[in-house]
């Protein structure tokens, strides 16, 4: 019998930083498993994947490849270590005899609902507007002595999007005594959210009635610029808009203007163009706290996500069983 064979299109220190030495182990335990060669910082899949692995693992330092190479006598699982699954496999590789599991994105929500939840401390504390007046005036009262923040327990808090970082953020606030959550999801039943303990309502009147809004919906067709100048407008003078998922999601240029005229606090860990460049109109505002698209980023999620893609591995190849497996139906709503 054919042992199995895993190619892993992975530059090695990305892999040491998703698969510790435990999840290491277990991988070479189900097979021989090969690693690609790095150009350029990537690592290109072999033309030939398709006759020569059973399972292909990709990440974010896989180099793009044209997805027909995916077609062949042998080749039966993709598993992609890292976030979204859509600039390496297009919705067209689903259906066939190769299936794709997403192995990072459930490990990554909740560092992801993390840095939501430290944003808005961040704000609702002047966290980050303290340190700057104080560091740079190295005195007491210049520094913000006396300023008062805001508990994060009397904010009537909005959730656009009840996604598995959703999720995860409405547990934190919850804990720290927040009990006015509302959300906008049209996926969620409102039976689903108030066992969650939050009321669902539309995206306008969630703006008009929350001091603070936290976006978790993916980027996809129907949320593009989803959240406008109409919207921003809405919100009450001072409130706070966390945006640790998709730039796409609002407009961008709306955003700006609010933030150019003081009227709203916002953190942003996701922009339009990336890179951010360095003459954005977005540097410069006391009401900003920017974020180089690092909230997912944490030593834990990393090697959970690299433990999430072993154990999709070792089910399928047991049993045939995905449980983050991408499908056509799922495809466009993951982020």
């Amino acid at each position: 019998m054919m042992s199995t064979r895993v190619f892993v299109a992975i530059t090695e220190p990305e892999f040491a930083r998703l698969y510790d030495a435990e999840a290491q182990s277990r991988l070479r335990a189900l097979g021989e498993v090969v690693h690609g060669e790095e150009r350029d910082g990537r690592v290109p899949v072999p033309h030939d994947i398709a006759t020569q692995f059973d399972v292909l693992i990709t990440s974010w330092t896989t180099a793009p490849f044209p997805p027909e190479i995916l077609d062949g006598p042998r080749l039966r699982l993709a598993v992609h270590s890292a976030g979204s699954v859509r600039n390496l496999f297009p919705v067209a590789t689903l259906g066939g005899a190769v299936r794709l599991a997403q192995g990072g994105a459930d490990a990554m929500a909740l560092a992801v609902a993390e840095m939501a939840l430290a944003l808005t401390l961040a704000h609702l504390r002047n966290v980050v507007w303290h340190d700057r007046r104080f560091q740079q005036s190295r005195d007491w009262k210049a520094g913000g002595f006396g300023v008062l923040g805001q508990s994060i327990a009397a904010q009537r808090i909005g959730i656009v999007s009840l996604s598995r970082v959703g999720r995860h953020f409405v547990k934190m606030v919850q804990g720290l005594g927040a009990t006015r959550l509302r959300a906008y999801d049209p996926y969620t039943s409102a039976e689903s959210a108030a066992e969650l303990g939050v009321e669902l309502c539309s995206l306008e009147e969630l703006c008009s009635t929350s001091d603070v809004i936290s976006i978790h919906a993916p980027s996809t067709p129907e949320t593009e610029s989803m959240i406008g100048a109409d919207h921003f407008r809405r919100l009450p003078d001072g409130a706070i808009v966390i945006n640790t998922a998709r730039a796409q999601v609002v407009d961008e240029a709306a955003l700006l203007k609010e933030v150019q005229a003081g009227r709203l606090r916002v953190a942003l860990d996701v922009f339009t163009n990336e890179p951010l460049n360095p003459d954005s109109e977005f540097f410069g505002h006391e009401n900003a706290i920017l974020m180089p698209h690092v909230a997912g980023g944490t030593v834990q999620a990393r090697f959970a996500q690299g433990a999430h893609v072993v154990d999709e591995v070792d089910a399928f190849l047991r049993d045939g069983t995905l449980r983050s497996e991408v499908t056509t139906e799922n495809y466009h709503r993951l982020g």
